[in-house]
């Protein structure tokens, strides 16, 4: 067995092996930036009572990871990406459909530290502060959050003065988790994840200077669901959709 088919056979087991529910039932698979993974987990009943019989699959990870899976033949109808570059490539490796491309939300990128921090930080330039050892910041090259969090930077021209302390997670959560367990001192998050974090972390400052966060969705060339797939991505511009993700702090297009 070629290294290929053993990954789509692996991917094909995580998602579907343990979902015995869906027995009958007809899924829809989502593949989703990170981020999302609670409002989408909260809009997806509505969306399976409008549609009976069939069971959404979510699987949740960076963009450009759930990118690479797809490249490499995992079984996905729709993908919701935190940032437009990776739809972007993606079309241009004609795996995604970009006629079916909708925007559905914004969101912002912001500074957080842990919650009972007492390192002064109320600029981007404090983190270069002798007190700040470790700054995590997204993969640049996988995760959305990571490209903002360096647009930001450069703009500011603190991008190779941090850099050495910078801390690299494989997603956003990753980064929410490496600053609410103070494994560093600060971190660059969407103001969404930053509210997940609870009383853990604390906003310091909002980041500016990047391409604003949008979140576009798009039907997979592959995908064997194509009407489905569409109807999925309409439900998330529609007043059902709109009202979750507002709740989770997603404004709206």
């Amino acid at each position: 067995m070629s290294r290929m088919s053993r990954f789509r056979r692996i991917l094909f087991v995580l998602l579907f092996a343990a979902l015995p529910a869906l027995a009958g039932a007809q899924p829809l698979t989502v593949s989703a930036a990170a981020s999302l993974t609670q409002a989408f987990q909260d809009l997806a009943p509505a969306f399976e009572s409008a549609k009976p019989g069939v069971k959404l699959v979510f699987n949740f990870a960076a963009s450009g990871v759930l990118l690479k899976q797809i490249a490499q033949g995992a079984p996905v109808d729709v993908f919701v990406s935190a940032d437009q570059a990776t739809v972007a490539r993606g079309v241009e490796q004609k795996l995604f459909d970009p006629a079916t491309k909708r925007d559905f939300a914004f969101n912002s990128v912001v500074l957080v530290v842990p919650a009972q921090s007492t390192i002064e930080i109320s600029s981007l330039k404090d983190l270069a502060a002798p007190a700040v050892r470790h700054i995590a910041v997204g993969k640049t090259a996988t995760v959305p959050v990571g490209r903002y969090t360096r647009e930001t930077l450069e703009a500011a021209g603190l991008w190779a003065t941090l850099e050495p302390r910078f801390v690299y997670a494989d997603s956003v959560r990753q980064v929410l988790d490496y600053v609410a367990r103070g494994e560093a001192e600060a971190g660059f998050v969407y103001r969404t994840d930053a509210a997940i974090g609870g009383d853990k972390v604390r906003i310091v400052l909002t980041a500016q200077g990047h391409t604003p966060v949008s979140y576009p969705a798009v039907v997979v060339s592959e995908s064997r669901n194509k009407a489905l797939a569409a109807d999925f991505i309409a439900f998330l511009l529609g007043p059902q959709a709109q009202q979750v993700l507002a709740r989770h702090g997603f404004a709206q297009p």
